[in-house]
């Protein structure tokens, strides 16, 4: 789900018989057109919007490759971590960023 004028981490749908790692490779593929290695599978939220419930799985990725081609999205940005609290985000983002922001 896109919330418009928000920020929110990349990625997508997964299909029925992919998994969740293969999924993350292809949205970033897709969306952003950069390669990644997966470190860690970091955490989940789900988000309860008025007519839906999103699950957000998020993982701590190394980026290997690829210039950033936006396809589905308005902007993309490198960001300091210390800079993430000044971006308005969309709500079921929030608390996957909080834990990140407490990260090691």
């Amino acid at each position: 789900m896109s919330v418009p004028s928000k920020w929110e981490f990349p990625g997508g749908k997964k299909n029925e018989h992919e998994s969740e790692e293969d999924c993350l490779r292809r949205e970033l593929k897709e969306e952003l057109n950069i390669s990644i290695r997966i470190k860690q599978r970091f955490t989940s939220n789900i988000h309860h919007y008025n007519d839906i419930s999103i699950n957000l799985i998020a993982y701590i990725v190394i980026y290997t490759g690829g210039q950033i081609h936006l396809k589905e999205h308005e902007d993309a940005r490198w960001f300091k971590k210390e800079e993430l609290l000044d971006l308005n985000w969309a709500p079921a983002d929030i608390p996957i960023l909080h834990k990140f922001l407490n990260y090691k």
